[in-house]
């Protein structure tokens, strides 16, 4: 029997053990042992959850459009590593691994990848535009650039109620190049609003190489005319990335105004599915698998700190099955009824 919508979250423990983020100061903090090995389950749990849909979407268990996180995910969880909760994020349509870092449930957002009514948009949102106001991640959007004025509406909400919180705006190298984006420039640092622009630079605008579609690669620099500090990270290193959000963040949320981070990261799937990625040699990216998997890289230094082995494998062993019984859910939770279609469309104020 399928299961009810009310009984298809499965709790993700890679949340767990932690006191709450604003109860953190993570300023001049090292990560202790229980933050690296947390960092290192939530990078699996995402690349896990990717590795399914992509399965499922060659199954035909996923329709319309699906961009895999597969490789990138170091930046989301570094950064979601050194926020609080009352932050918000947004971000593009790449946008799996930025749900799980905020702590949504596997079982929701697959029942969304599948179209279910168990899913965060009740099955009419798909891969790219699901939300969650309870974990403050305000969606995926399909269109390029679209979520920055967004990003920057929510930096102002934070600093209109005076509540402390900052605005993560997730977007793309390709994104970088829209005209919106530094509209959206003018006005964060013209009111300095407390948004942090992450763009993160996987090297290719769909299949286009950054150095063939953007005239200046040094994507952080992108705001010096209007007075925005920027930085850029090696994205492919965890600690790297949470080094440079805790400063990032310290900045904005203390009032000084918008800040730039260009993650240097590498996708190892194409822009989407329907993508064979033929633009690039898979030499290329055998090469960045083996010698920059962010996975990898912080499972090698977790190894030299003295963690056993055997943990990790049980954390990848656990993660697994996380995947396996979202996956269950989401296939055996019903389809949206049709009325569904006419709700969520309008709102009715009261004069």
């Amino acid at each position: 029997m399928p299961r009810k919508p009310n009984q298809t979250r499965v709790k993700n423990p890679s949340k767990s053990g932690r006191p709450p983020k604003s109860a953190r100061n993570l300023v001049n903090q090292k990560p202790d042992r229980n933050t690296l090995l947390s960092m290192h389950r939530d990078m699996l749990l995402i690349r896990r959850f990717e590795e399914k849909a992509g399965q499922l979407y060659g199954m035909g268990k996923i329709g319309g459009f699906c961009h895999l996180y597969i490789g990138q995910e170091a930046v989301v969880v570094g950064l979601q590593s050194a926020n609080e909760d009352k932050d918000s994020v947004v971000t593009s349509y790449r946008d799996h691994g930025h749900m799980l870092a905020c702590g949504m449930e596997p079982s929701g957002v697959m029942s969304e990848l599948t179209g279910r009514a168990a899913g965060y948009s009740k099955g009419k949102g798909g891969s790219m535009h699901m939300f969650s106001r309870e974990k403050n991640f305000y969606g995926g959007h399909g269109i390029v650039a679209a979520q920055v004025p967004i990003g920057a509406g929510l930096g102002f909400a934070h600093k209109y109620k005076d509540d402390g919180g900052v605005a993560m705006t997730y977007l793309g190298d390709g994104a970088a190049n829209q005209g919106q984006v530094y509209e959206t420039f003018n006005m964060a640092s013209l009111w300095k609003l407390p948004v942090i622009f992450v763009i993160e630079n996987n090297q290719y605008a769909m299949g286009t190489s950054t150095p063939r579609s953007t005239a200046g690669t040094a994507l952080y620099e992108r705001g010096s005319a209007y007075g925005i500090v920027g930085k850029q990270v090696d994205g492919m290193d965890v600690l790297a990335v949470r080094e440079a959000g805790i400063e990032a963040i310290e900045y904005a949320r203390s009032g000084k105004g918008p800040y730039i981070l260009e993650m240097k990261t590498y996708r190892y799937r194409g822009h989407s599915m329907s993508d064979p990625a033929k633009y690039r040699t898979r030499e290329e990216v055998d090469a960045m698998r083996k010698q920059h998997d962010p996975i990898d890289h912080l499972r090698d230094l977790l190894l030299r700190e003295g963690i056993e082995e055997a943990e990790l494998k049980l954390q990848d062993t656990e993660v697994k099955k996380i995947i396996s019984e979202a996956t269950d859910i989401a296939l055996e939770s019903p389809e949206p009824s049709p009325d569904e279609l006419y709700t969520d469309i309008l709102v009715e104020v009261a004069e």
